[in-house]
């Protein structure tokens, strides 16, 4: 009767090495560097619009394609504006201690936003169904120690549904 309430420590460490044997593996990330010939605070203003190898079998050529160029478009009507008052800001900035420089810094947070939310309805209307996810990210170049933006498109894990709880 006394071994009716004890706890033996082999059920847990079963348990944990069940845990241990379902990892799932999970592809590195895809990047996507800018491909343009102007940079603003490191977005760059276009992406590459060239099909990865990573994708094929997992989402089609034309919905990838269709999706960096809405990206690019977003880019080509934001980015020339954000240039200019650069250029204006360069200009005034001793005159001004560099506050003439906050409107291209406003600007290029709202081009991010816009960025991230065009990512946000691409996720949630296509890309979380066939298992990825794409963001928008900073990461540093490979030549330099400078900071770029890069479309990250990311792998999500498939959830074991039939592996007990």
């Amino acid at each position: 009767m006394a071994d009716f309430d004890a706890i033996y420590e082999e059920e847990i460490i079963d348990e944990n090495l069940e845990d241990q044997m379902h990892v799932t593996l999970v592809p590195e990330p895809i990047v996507i560097r800018g491909a343009g010939n102007m940079t603003v605070f490191g977005l760059s203003n276009r992406f590459n619009s060239e099909f990865p190898s990573g994708l094929v079998s997992r989402v089609a050529p034309e919905e990838f394609k269709a999706t960096i160029s809405r990206i690019n478009a977003v880019l080509k009507k934001t980015l020339p504006m954000n240039v200019k008052w650069l250029f204006c800001g360069c200009i005034c900035c001793c005159c001004t201690l560099g506050c003439s420089l906050w409107p291209v810094i406003c600007l290029s947070k709202r081009t991010q936003n816009t960025l991230d939310k065009l990512l946000e309805w691409e996720n949630s209307h296509l890309y979380q169904k066939l298992g990825l996810f794409w963001r928008l990210t900073k990461q540093q170049c490979d030549s330099n120690s400078m900071m770029e933006y890069v479309l990250l498109i990311e792998f999500i894990p498939k959830i074991p549904i039939y592996r007990p709880d």
